[in-house]
């Protein structure tokens, strides 16, 4: 029987999103589901809720089964076809607020710090342990799963797995499969929405959309870019980031202005505390987010039972649908984050990219895409060292390269002194404890 492994499963929506769009193909409903988790409230309650699913959607196709505990971990991953990821090393309490409120205290602000920045660093630091421990069992117990990786830092994590474990890998984001609708909705052009065609790639969370047509092959980047300088100088949104990208750069990108306006010094200054305001940018984001959820899941979680009447419509997530190409070998193409095997020409080759692949029997495809134009390149390397530095530091457990690492982020760099940098390595070390035990 088909195994379906989701790691992390406390993280009940996201959970519920993946393995309820599981439920609902035919090829992949009559599975068996291990849900694995260190926290068993959260386990449970995601039992509860994927097995009303199971009944009210699935007719109990499915056989739901819970591990809780390291100890139980190497049973949840025994004999699985596939291994979903989405877990979070350190919760929000304590190692989210540490890595927003040291560095605060240097200076240093953020807006997301989960992808690159020293919030990033940090929290690649204290997962790629747990995924080699996951990729140790899976080489015993499941060698030839496909290891599916949700969790932050995509880049960092996934391209951890890539070099240094035998774990068939890919990563996968919710940005590159609605970057153009959200893009074309927001600028009043849904009228294209039908029948585009576009080509994204890059890397995870500044992957560039390169080209885009319409149904008729009309390129629609020149009104794009129009509507979307018009709309920055006559009012305050939310992608303000983005959109002086377009401007800048000459083309937009899958992730948010929120989480970009942390990957470069252009934005978060300083010395221009004025840029804030003038490009909206929402400091301390993810923490607000974070608390707003804690305060909020007993009520969502009703909301989705739902008195046990709960039911599930399949939704974008790229994880049931490579589950299924992979099955009934009917190709699906994703954008998915592999190691750069000369896919784009001017990135490095042990460098994780963000680049379209086909999907079936044989696995993860990915497709060549040429060069990026010079600028997005550019643009992608400053945080590829950044990524490439942090996985060194990952493997050779030396403070040195952790150090190195923020030295080169581009938005660290440009706030503090190197002494600076290493004294809020230093602390941000210290203050992880175990977590970071390793690290000499």
């Amino acid at each position: 029987m088909l195994k379906i492994t989701f790691m992390g499963a406390g993280s009940t929506v996201f959970a519920r999103n993946v393995l309820g769009d599981c439920m609902c193909s035919p090829a992949l409903r009559e599975c068996e589901i291990a849900l694995y988790d260190i926290d068993g409230t959260r386990l449970k309650e995601s039992e509860i809720i994927l097995s009303a699913i199971n009944h009210n959607v699935n007719r109990d196709r499915a056989q739901i089964r819970t591990y809780l505990g390291v100890e139980n971990r190497k049973e949840a991953l025994r004999g699985a076809t596939f291994v979903v990821n989405a877990i979070q090393v350190g919760f929000y309490d304590p190692c989210t607020i540490t890595d927003f409120e040291i560095p605060k205290k240097y200076g240093l602000r953020q807006t997301i710090a989960d992808t690159l920045g020293i919030g990033g660093i940090m929290r690649a630091l204290r997962t790629i342990p747990v995924l080699k421990d996951f990729a140790d069992d899976m080489e015993e117990v499941c060698p030839d799963a496909w290891f599916l990786n949700y969790t932050n830092p995509m880049a960092m994590l996934t391209g951890y797995m890539q070099r240094y474990t035998n774990i068939k890998t890919v990563g996968l984001c919710h940005s590159v499969q609605v970057c153009s609708e959200n893009l074309l909705k927001d600028l009043g052009m849904e009228d294209r929405l039908e029948g585009r065609r576009e080509l994204i790639a890059g890397i995870n969370h500044m992957g560039w959309l390169l080209e885009i047509y319409d149904r008729e092959g009309n390129d629609l980047y020149p009104e794009i870019r129009r509507r979307a300088a018009g709309k920055n100088a006559s009012e305050k949104h939310t992608d303000m980031v983005r959109y002086e990208y377009i401007r800048r750069l000459g083309y937009y990108c899958t992730e948010s202005s929120e989480h970009n306006a942390e990957y470069n010094p252009l934005f978060i200054k300083s010395r221009y505390p004025e840029l804030i305001e003038k490009y909206n940018i929402p400091l301390d984001e993810y923490p607000r987010r974070c608390i707003n959820q804690i305060n909020g899941w007993e009520e969502e979680k009703n909301n989705i039972l739902k008195d046990g009447k709960i039911t599930h419509e399949r939704s974008k997530e790229y994880a049931s649908y490579i589950m299924e190409a992979m099955v009934t070998n009917v190709p699906y193409k994703i954008g998915g984050n592999v190691i750069n095997t000369g896919l784009i020409d001017n990135l490095p080759s042990d460098a994780c990219v963000e680049v379209p692949c086909m999907v079936d029997a044989m696995g993860v495809n990915p497709c060549h895409v040429g060069r990026l134009p010079v600028q997005c390149a550019a643009m992608n390397m400053t945080n590829i060292n950044v990524q490439l530095m942090t996985i060194q530091a990952a493997v050779t457990k030396k403070r040195e390269d952790i150090y190195r690492a923020a030295m080169l982020d581009p938005h660290t760099a440009a706030e503090l002194s190197i002494d600076d940098i290493v004294a809020m390595c230093d602390e941000l070390i210290g203050a992880h404890g175990d977590y970071m035990k390793d690290y000499r």
